[in-house]
């Protein structure tokens, strides 16, 4: 399969799945996406525990969990620490209601294309 997310690549796709869909719906890259599928394995995992697991840079785990948050994909909780201060543990929503949400999304795209359709030729085109 290409790593192309986008809808162009997707539409010519044959064997389109989950993770693909997630990228060109949700708008998230691929890195995203693997941060995203990576806290299922260690929910609850801070962006330091989650940046030796990714072997990427604590800044890129950091601004990749920023969008999924956005995108309400991650959730965040803050844990405070015995010897002060807190820390930031991330957790991604179930892939249930990462189906839910994706089918959400698509069905009001094909709602506002049906609409884009039907007044297509009218007056107020």
């Amino acid at each position: 399969m290409s790593s192309a997310s986008t809808p162009e690549a997707l539409a010519e796709d044959n064997d389109l799945d989950f993770t693909h869909l997630l990228s060109c719906v949700f708008g998230i890259r691929d890195h995203e996406r693997r941060t995203y599928l990576t806290l299922h394995n260690h929910a609850g995992s801070t962006v330091e525990e989650l940046a030796a697991v990714l072997e990427r840079d604590r800044s890129n785990v950091n601004r990749s969990l920023s969008t999924l948050q956005q995108k309400s994909l991650v959730e965040r909780e803050r844990r405070l620490l015995d010897s002060g201060g807190y820390v930031y543990q991330y957790t991604a929503v179930d892939i249930d209601a990462a189906k839910q949400m994706l089918h959400a999304a698509l069905d009001e795209w094909v709602g506002a294309v049906h609409d884009e359709i039907d007044q297509f030729g009218t007056d107020e085109s």
